[in-house]
């Protein structure tokens, strides 16, 4: 099969075209664990042929509409990683965002959160994701990260136990408050997974992301020759590494807020949710609400005093304001007819943010540590 390298003008890139949705609904997050072809998944799960898959995913990358596809990590059994929010001066806040954003690689999701009202937390209105590798100090970096930033306090969220964890906006459009699963919600663990040079070294090569001319039938041919090894060795090794639930899934991500380049918004309101239940119960109140479809992420974590001593949280996305508070009910409503008592709830909305992949790999780190002059005093010891 031969496919154009540069996408046409005549090929629709919206997210509403109908060809596109389709396969958005699975590309985005459907597509569990190592593939060896990913695209042919798409295509069979979609009813489509490979070749129109290929085609519109490319012609999307190339508009901006899809900001980037790969293959993501259960990166939380691969890296110390937790949630973590941060005090900043309002005059403060844009530049500390940006700095989160171009100059720590090790910090993912950032953005700038509110509420509605002044409540427990709200002056923290920075949140960011971060993971840092095995053998540093997640302490130490935020504290190098409060002082390039100005920040004042920070208060880091590690998650103990996961519940949902996919994105999947389009398919996510027009779902009812209250739908759920008859099941309640996995519980996934955070276990770190130690990995041998020659597996960081697939892994690194694996969840590189794609650029338009990678988007072809057998795509991992290329990144084994980069890793060094025979296509079938880094299938094997690649393959092992999903078993062990260190490889998340293939996916096509969109912008969760900003429109697109045609100027549609996948989603416009990204909401946090934050419930405090009873001690001992934060796994059974993480599995109910991890039935509710529309949540992309849920896990135990703990918000301390900051935070009013909140333990389990979840993050919605939407079109509409007000649906999603009508999806929070139906979450808040779930709960008190499995008798789990709520004495405290609360919603940090997202406005400025962007969204990177964070960097996993101890080398890096190191290299990155060693520039800034961070090098020995972040050791841990371990590892």
């Amino acid at each position: 099969m031969v496919v154009n390298l540069f996408a046409s003008p005549s090929i629709p890139t919206e997210v509403s075209d109908p060809v596109n949705a389709r396969i958005l609904a699975v590309s985005e997050d459907r597509i569990a664990g190592f593939v060896e072809e990913p695209f042919a998944a798409i295509a069979a799960a979609t009813e489509l042929s490979e070749d129109v898959v290929i085609e519109r995913l490319r012609a999307m990358l190339s508009a901006g509409v899809i900001r980037r596809i790969r293959q993501t990590l259960m990166a939380t059994n691969l890296a110390p990683g937790a949630l973590v929010a941060w005090r900043v001066a309002a005059d403060d806040l844009d530049s500390a965002f940006n700095y989160m954003v171009k100059e720590d690689p090790f910090s993912g999701h950032v953005v700038i959160r509110s509420t509605d009202a002044e409540t427990p937390g709200s002056v923290y209105r920075l949140w960011t994701t971060l993971k840092v590798p095995q053998g540093f100090s997640m302490e130490r970096h935020c504290e190098f990260l409060a002082a390039k930033v100005g920040a004042t306090a920070f208060r880091i969220m590690p998650a103990k136990r996961l519940f949902a964890l996919g994105v999947g906006h389009v398919r996510r459009r027009g779902m009812e408050p209250g739908s759920r699963s008859d099941e309640p919600g996995r519980v996934l663990d955070t276990n770190i997974v130690e990995l041998s040079p020659l597996e960081w070294r697939v892994l690194t090569a694996l969840k590189r992301e794609f650029a338009v001319d990678e988007i072809t039938p057998n795509p991992w041919r290329a990144r084994a020759t980069e890793a060094g090894v025979s296509l079938d060795e880094f299938n094997r090794i690649a393959g092992s590494l999903s078993a062990r639930e260190v490889i998340g899934r293939f996916s096509t991500f969109l912008e969760h807020v900003k429109p697109s380049a045609t100027g549609e918004r996948v989603t416009r309101y990204n909401a946090l949710f934050h419930w405090r239940v009873p001690a001992g119960r934060e796994i059974e109140a993480g599995r109910e609400i991890g039935r509710h479809h529309i949540l992309t992420h849920a896990y135990w974590r703990e918000g301390g005093p900051e935070f009013a001593d909140v333990n389990v949280m979840a993050v919605a996305h939407g079109t509409d304001k007000q649906l999603v508070l009508e999806h929070k009910a139906a979450i808040d409503e779930h709960l008190d007819e499995a008798a789990i008592p709520v004495s405290y709830t609360n919603v940090f909305w997202g406005g400025r943010s962007e969204i990177k992949p964070s960097e996993i790999s101890p080398m890096e780190y190191e290299r990155w540590a060693k520039r800034v002059g961070l090098s020995q005093e972040t050791r841990t010891g371990q590892g």
